[in-house]
């Protein structure tokens, strides 16, 4: 799933070239390139599908030269998660009706590609059979508030792989207080995002839960894969509602369990979760830029884009991020309200800086 904006991450993140794209880590390589190339090791490079907004198309091919421009699914207009799923659901089954599926975003960080490797070849055995939606869960190492949580069910897991659970509850990114809570429980996940079923089951799901959705894709079985596709994917987006995933099937479906995992995730969400990733100099900040310099400032994650001299003075727990024409400068306890200036900005400035 490629066809988020990242507006958590502006002002590096833009309407025209969202976080996925770029290299935020300074690899080499972008973000979306290293999901593709991880979920190389998996399946063949013919078995990977990637779904983006049209605006997105080009910059996909141009960053993933392997793909054929048939496994790079476009979509009109943004409408979340299910759609996009259920998109991709009718594509595959044009082609594999028996397919076994992976969902995972193309902008996490993934440190221990072993074992997260070793994770998704569980899973899949798993929902290859039984009727069951897996879903990835991380070990959590902190009460952090940006993530939703899974608490699973100790008493019932997999004969053959203990680390899968039945999942009991799904909890939205909840107040420090409940996080703490949860941490202590013992019996709490975060909500990674990552999907594991057969298509089969999804399917079934669907119709269950989404039946709306899932009738609006279905009608376009004669036309995926042919030259009317397009036309029909820009009808059924038009009528289609925007839901989750998580809320739309995950919440509702019986058949839910979760692998708990521990792969050096994060879902690079935010600033913030780019600050933990990092390396940090002894003041406890992590800088990008060549010319930098600070004096009593710490804990911040300070990225600048241009060549230009920042001298930064008597910053604690911040982030700024200069990043051509905008500068941020914003405590990394409010990072959530990043969204909120995001939408300010666009009321106030209009598209530019977006």
């Amino acid at each position: 799933m490629a066809g988020g904006i990242g507006s958590r991450f502006w002002p590096m993140s833009r309407t025209t070239t969202p976080k996925q794209f770029i290299d935020i880590l300074g690899t080499g390589e972008t973000l979306i390139q290293q999901t593709v190339n991880r979920f190389r090791r998996v399946c063949p490079i013919e078995n990977i599908f990637v779904v983006t907004n049209d605006l997105y198309r080009d910059t996909v091919k141009e960053q993933i030269p392997d793909l054929d421009l048939d496994q790079i699914l476009s979509e009109p207009m943004r409408r979340n998660t299910a759609p996009c799923i259920a998109y991709a659901n009718y594509k595959i089954q044009s082609i594999n009706p028996n397919a076994n599926i992976i969902v995972a975003p193309s902008d996490h960080i993934i440190l221990k590609e072993e074992v997260f490797v070793d994770v998704i070849e569980s899973a899949l055995k798993t929902t290859a059979e039984n009727d069951w939606l897996i879903t990835l869960g991380i070990e959590p190492s902190r009460p952090d508030t940006g993530y939703g949580y899974i608490q699973f069910d100790k008493n019932i897991s997999d004969k053959r792989d203990q680390r899968i659970h039945k999942v009991r509850t799904f909890t939205e990114k909840p107040k420090l207080k409940l996080a703490k809570e949860f941490l202590a429980c013992g019996d709490f996940l975060w909500n990674a995002g990552i999907f594991v079923w057969s298509l089969k089951s999804i399917q079934k799901a669907f119709a269950n839960h989404l039946s709306d959705v899932n009738e609006i894709f279905k009608e376009g079985l004669p036309y995926y894969n042919t030259n009317r596709e397009e036309l029909f994917i820009e009808k059924a987006y038009s009528i289609c509602k925007n839901i989750s995933i998580d809320y739309g099937i995950m919440e509702k479906a019986e058949n839910v369990y979760v692998l708990s995992s521990d792969f050096g995730w994060s879902d690079l969400g935010t600033w913030g979760s780019l600050y933990a990733t990092r390396e940090k100099d002894e003041n406890q900040n992590t800088v990008f830029g060549k010319n930098v310099m600070t004096y009593e400032t710490k804990n911040s994650i300070i990225n600048v884009k241009t060549d230009r001299l920042v001298v930064l003075q008597g910053l604690d727990d911040y982030i700024i991020v200069d990043d051509d024409d905008i500068l941020l400068v914003c405590k990394k306890e409010d990072e959530q309200s990043i969204r909120q200036i995001v939408n300010d900005v666009k009321a106030e400035k209009g598209d530019r800086f977006i």
